[in-house]
């Protein structure tokens, strides 16, 4: 029988709802496994005040989590990479036998410190990221049947994953059985499967998002996870292989409000939604009828009042649908999903 998971979660120094994502939804998602974060500056807080949600305790020292059996690195920085500073707690971790889990493009696997430390101790590194994807989409045996629903969004880190879990738990309450397709690592630790997106190897793109969509076809709707956006200046191909793998019928359109810019990247204007809409349309049209039926409006930063105005106006000046799926529940977009269903006849 296989162990159940203690998670403890390592965010030393990065609590921002950008970069500590993948521990802030492991706690929205994974409760239950989560014993406690690791952050020094926070310790004898909980996680609600740390990063906004929970009520996790904050530990500052390994030492302080004796029940957890598994150091998750819960963050994802651009590029990937492991900070310095933490080599140190890794290795601790590993001298106390917990096992290692990393999202990051660091491989575990590929540090001869790590991987020896971990063979003295007896511990397990896994890489989220690590895959062998080598097959080309061949646009064979798509299972038509099948609705297929993709989160985009007009920038990264927003809440496509978010969105994308909501919705299936919200048509499984509706008494549909659907699926959530992970393709990022935060999405594939809380679903136990999928393909990070972002390592395959860019003419492999496209086949491994097929591979997902052939695996899970079964399902009545399956949503599928986007990743990057076709406005970001770094991670737009990711964005394109996906769309065009994954051959979606329907996009739910995510963005944060208030952000203006790429995150992080003032120098880079976020277009219009209106203007991303129709782009996001051109480009899956390119390989499969496709269109628009929602918005998921993140309004976490501003209160209750504004964020209904906000989805209110949104949803007046597109015609769609607009929510926060957290804020507001993901009610209106199961019933585009639903409501598309019924218009294709899947």
């Amino acid at each position: 029988m296989k162990t159940p998971r203690k998670l403890l979660l390592l965010t030393d120094g990065y609590g921002d709802d950008h970069t500590a994502k993948t521990a802030i939804n492991l706690i929205r998602y994974k409760p239950q496994e989560v014993v406690a974060v690791l952050d020094r500056r926070g310790a004898g807080r909980t996680s609600r005040e740390l990063l906004g949600l929970g009520d996790v305790p904050v530990v500052a020292s390994i030492a302080d989590a004796p029940d957890a059996n598994t150091l998750i690195i819960g963050i994802a920085p651009p590029g990937g990479k492991i900070p310095p500073p933490w080599r140190a707690i890794v290795l601790e971790a590993i001298r106390r036998g917990l096992s290692i889990v990393s999202g990051l493009h660091d491989l575990l696997v590929d540090d001869a410190e790590f991987v020896e430390a971990a063979r003295q101790h007896g511990v397990e590194l896994v890489d989220v990221r690590r895959n062998d994807e080598h097959d080309v989409a061949n646009r064979k045996g798509i299972r038509e049947g099948c609705l297929r629903i993709q989160t985009v969004g007009n920038d990264c880190s927003l809440g496509k994953m978010v969105t994308s879990v909501e919705v299936v738990e919200g048509l499984k309450q509706a008494g549909v059985d659907a699926k959530f397709v992970a393709t990022g690592q935060t999405g594939i630790l809380i679903e136990g499967d999928g393909i990070p997106i972002d390592r395959v190897i860019s003419d492999f793109v496209n086949g491994a998002a097929e591979k997902l969509v052939l695996a899970n076809q079964h399902h009545e709707v399956i949503v599928v996870e986007g990743q990057g956006s076709l406005f970001h200046p770094r991670y737009s191909c990711v964005t394109y292989g996906l769309l065009h793998g994954a051959i979606p019928d329907g996009l739910i359109l995510c963005y944060e409000m208030g952000r203006k810019a790429v995150y992080n990247m003032p120098e880079f204007p976020l277009p219009p939604l209106a203007e991303a809409r129709r782009f996001y349309e051109l480009s899956a049209n390119i390989m499969h009828p496709c269109t628009t039926i929602g918005i998921a409006v993140n309004t976490s930063k501003f209160p209750e009042e504004e964020a209904l105005a906000e989805c209110e106006r949104v949803s007046e000046e597109l015609g769609l649908p607009t929510c926060d799926v957290i804020r507001h529940g993901p009610g209106p977009l199961v019933e585009a999903v639903l409501e598309l269903k019924r218009t294709l006849g899947k």
